[in-house]
């Protein structure tokens, strides 16, 4: 039995990319990036994610836009240096002025190339905003 229960196994096994979403962003993370135990810290992830998410509203909105809310953010297994991320993102909903994209993170070992592992998914909502500041509404 494991010392912790609750805890995601060490090697997890083997995850697919997901083939209904689009990539749209690759990146490696840094020593720069670390937290005290030396994985990546969890804020430099979510900036990402932020990033990856905002991609497929900016195609629709093309304009001016902020992030709003996210409703779930979940780590799945730690990120380290070296680690090749793949973020793949679709959108959920559009509603009259806000977009909700849900974004999935998959990470490339440094040492096992071609295997992959979910380490990270959110769900983030965007909302077109006009030159002041103010939500507006999303062309169709």
């Amino acid at each position: 039995m494991s010392a912790n229960p609750g805890a995601p196994p060490a090697h997890p096994a083997p995850a697919t990319p997901p083939s209904n979403k689009e990539l749209v962003l690759k990146v490696i993370p840094m020593p720069a990036d670390t937290n005290g135990n030396g994985d990546i810290f969890g804020g430099w992830v979510m900036a990402q994610v932020d990033l990856a998410g905002s991609v497929l509203p900016a195609r629709i909105i093309r304009g001016r836009m902020a992030t709003v809310a996210v409703k779930e953010f979940i780590f799945k297994q730690p990120v380290r240096v070296g680690d090749i991320l793949s973020f793949y993102s679709s959108v959920t909903r559009i509603g009259r002025t806000s977009i909700t994209v849900d974004v999935e993170v998959f990470a490339e070992r440094f040492r096992e190339q071609g295997a992959f592992v979910k380490v990270t998914e959110a769900l983030v909502t965007y909302v077109a905003i006009d030159d002041n500041g103010k939500p507006q509404a999303i062309p169709r």
